[in-house]
């Protein structure tokens, strides 16, 4: 017999579709948050898999019925899970590490690239029908190569974003909390705090996980350690940066761009990004592709199979 499953979203067809032919999955459209509607669409299932717009937290946990013996979150960040919340209730939590690094790197230089070489006005310019032709001194932005390119979180994904970067022919720095061994860090320059490394950066890619400490991390103070010929990339957590200090930096020419993929809020975005030619923004696509999509749902399977039979999958939340 397969493991009654639900799954709290919709996924892509061809992910559905091996969540189906490895477990008994039933998909919502939308995720109740009222107890009736939670108990009806959980009735009978062993499971229930997340994702970060919906939040697992002490409510949920509170009205989980008896029947779920587990918790999946289809993401590798675990900020919007209680896991103090999770162990009261005994219940195990796996997400999807590792899979995700390829597709958010790749993100990340898309962004990197394109805050650098103004891409949003280049667009703008195009599709309004107002480009008058090749001109030497049409929407001029930056190179990389020659370039330092500081990383907020030297994970699997900010190492990804290194080699990457290596291959424009940029050098790397990076705070972490703690040091690289040398296989790991392939030759980048550490920096014990943030406030070292930011003076340094011509970009700077936030590859940080959510949490008290980097939550509110690119701040006016730390803005106003950094050259105002810099780019700001974000490809962790909206949260991490104060919306406020980063739109007045962007608005007055003390950053030179920024490259986003999330927000704080999202989808509400703050509507002022918008005006701003010198941000290029995306709708958190970082891990959309349908090779990391499948990758992330085998990992969420696999993960529930595994803890659901007495084992202890690698992708277990310790």
């Amino acid at each position: 017999m397969r493991l009654p499953v639900v799954v709290g979203f919709r996924l892509p067809e061809p992910v559905e579709r091996e969540f189906q032919a490895r477990l008994d999955a039933r998909f919502l459209d939308v995720f109740p948050r009222d107890e009736g509607g939670l108990k009806a669409a959980l009735d009978g299932a062993a499971a229930l898999v997340v994702t970060p717009p919906i939040k697992a937290d002490a409510w949920l946990f509170e009205h989980l019925p008896d029947s779920i013996k587990a918790i999946a979150t289809y993401s590798v960040g675990l900020d919007h899970v209680d896991l103090a919340a999770a162990r009261r209730r005994g219940l195990p939590v796996v997400h999807t590490p590792d899979v995700l690094t390829d597709a958010v790197a790749e993100t990340a230089m898309l962004l990197l690239l394109s805050a650098m070489r103004r891409a949003t006005e280049s667009i703008v310019l195009i599709r309004s029908r107002q480009w008058q032709g090749w001109n030497p001194r049409q929407i001029i932005g930056q190179g990389l190569d020659g370039k330092t390119l500081g990383i907020l979180g030297m994970g699997r994904i900010g190492r990804g974003i290194a080699a990457r970067a290596r291959a424009f022919g940029m050098a790397i720095a990076y705070s972490n909390r703690h040091r690289l061994p040398p296989t790991l860090d392939n030759g980048a320059t550490f920096h014990d705090t943030p406030e070292t490394l930011l003076p340094i950066c011509d970009a700077l890619v936030l590859a940080c996980p959510l949490t008290p400490e980097t939550r509110g991390f690119l701040n006016a103070r730390r803005i106003a350690l950094m050259k105002p010929s810099a780019a700001v990339v974000n490809i962790a957590r909206g949260d991490v940066i104060v919306d406020d200090d980063l739109i007045a930096a962007l608005a007055e020419g003390r950053l030179f761009a920024a490259g986003l993929d999330v927000f704080a809020g999202e989808p509400r975005i703050d509507a002022r990004y918008f005006d701003l030619p010198n941000v290029f923004m995306l709708p958190h696509i970082g891990s959309s592709t349908i090779e990391t999509r499948l990758a992330m749902g085998r990992a969420v399977i696999d993960g529930l199979i595994a803890v659901l039979s007495g084992s202890r999958p690698p992708n277990l939340v310790a």
